[in-house]
């Protein structure tokens, strides 16, 4: 089992063991930080046990930075840092889908980041990016999804839905999922 994957069933486990003794995370118990490290970023949520932490990989592919999240209640709760784009996304009347391959192009065509399936873990895509237009190509299941003139600017988080009519995603671990 991969880093990641241990830690998204580790996530999918905890949301289950919160919902079952009626303990949630919410926006305001789940504080969302980049490590010192720059390698991943930590939630630190309170829960009947007391004090817990999951770390989420933070990628690095020069100057841009990007994080998937969203598995489990205490992922979708947090309050992530101000990354100027997030990509949201959905297929099939599903609001979680996994498994997407990204391509970001700056407007006028130059390619920028690749970012493999393997690293897209969860439903949202978090991008550091600098002021500009982009063009997101997604992939899911060999189905390519183009999104032109997405704007980003400073200070701003910019959310882009990218869907898709048939969910074509990976099949995730067990015990891991929207509903945990």
């Amino acid at each position: 089992m991969r880093g990641r994957d241990r830690v998204v069933l580790m996530g999918g486990i905890l949301g289950v063991v919160l919902s079952l003794f009626g303990s949630s995370a919410d926006a305001e118990t789940v504080v969302a930080r980049v490590l010192p490290t720059g390698d991943g970023i930590e939630l630190e949520f309170s829960a009947d046990t007391g004090s817990q932490k999951e770390i989420i990989p933070l990628f690095q592919s020069g100057k841009i930075r990007y994080f998937s999240a969203g598995i489990g209640q205490v992922e979708r709760a947090a309050a992530y840092p101000p990354f100027g784009l997030k990509l949201v996304f959905t297929a099939g009347g599903k609001p979680f889908v996994t498994g997407v391959g990204v391509t970001l192009r700056h407007a006028k065509g130059a390619a920028l980041l690749t970012i493999p399936r393997e690293q897209i873990t969860g439903p949202w895509l978090f991008i550091d990016l600098p002021d500009g237009v982009y063009e997101v190509a997604a992939t899911l299941g060999g189905v390519t999804q183009t999104v032109k003139n997405v704007k980003v600017r400073h200070g701003h988080i910019t959310t882009q839905h990218v869907r898709w009519a048939e969910d074509r995603s990976p099949p995730l671990p067990a015990d891991v999922g929207p509903e945990s």
